[in-house]
């Protein structure tokens, strides 16, 4: 069957009629659309580059209802043709998977030997005293939610829909999924396409609710 491969809603559109959906149809998603939205997910910007993010792709109705029994019978989760268990791997601070990221920086003909000497150097003692996060899963939920945000703009960009959802048991997904004790469990997410009647328009808080200028609590000024 031909797939076409170019998404048909722009940026703007896609997230704007993003929404998080409750009821999903049976309908599967073709599995070179769902290979394109993993492969663009993963060009999120991460610290140093490590890429903590990993993502166990969910498709078979057994283990979905496995899913859905760790994650309090939500629906969503028996329902959509694919769910994804997002997560953070803490060992991605360990001098081997520093290698592989300045390997990777090598062979893409940009990583000097300074700055590989500065990775090998920097990035343990950034994780030893972590001054801009209280733990470790803290900072891989971070970088983790980035690539999350950006697979369910470009779902949406292919007419797909999608559910980012926190409400789950931990540690029966762990013990059900077989996720090794370095790996956090960031949040789940339902992939396909939504029932009707789709959900409505939530509303935003205004730019002046949300921003500040130069300090917080102080004035978002837009100069025309």
């Amino acid at each position: 069957m031909f797939v076409e491969m170019h998404p048909y809603i722009g940026l703007t559109e896609a997230i704007k009629q993003r929404r998080a959906t409750r009821s999903f149809k049976s309908d599967r998603i073709p599995e070179a659309i769902l290979q394109e939205i993993l492969a663009l997910a993963v060009q999120a910007p991460s610290g140093f580059n490590l890429q903590p993010w990993r993502f166990i792709v969910v498709k078979e109705q057994q283990n979905k209802e496995k899913l859905q029994d760790c994650a309090f019978n939500q629906r969503q989760v028996g329902e959509a043709p694919v769910v994804l268990i997002c997560c953070g791997d803490r060992s991605v601070r360990q001098m081997e998977n520093i290698t592989s990221v300045i390997q990777l920086g090598e062979e893409n003909r940009i990583m000097t030997p300074s700055c590989a000497n500065y990775m090998r150097s920097n990035i343990p003692e950034f994780f030893t005293n972590h001054p801009s996060f209280e733990t470790m899963e803290a900072w891989t939920n971070r970088h983790t939610m980035i690539a999350v945000a950006y697979m369910m703009i470009v779902a949406k960009s292919f007419g797909i829909d999608s559910c980012p959802m926190e409400g789950f048991n931990t540690q029966q997904i762990k013990q059900a999924f077989q996720i090794p004790a370095e790996v956090d469990i960031c949040c789940l997410l339902a992939l396909g396409y939504a029932c009707e009647p789709f959900k409505e328009y939530g509303g935003r808080f205004p730019l002046n609710q949300v921003c500040f200028q130069e300090s917080y609590n102080q004035p978002f000024q837009i100069n025309s």
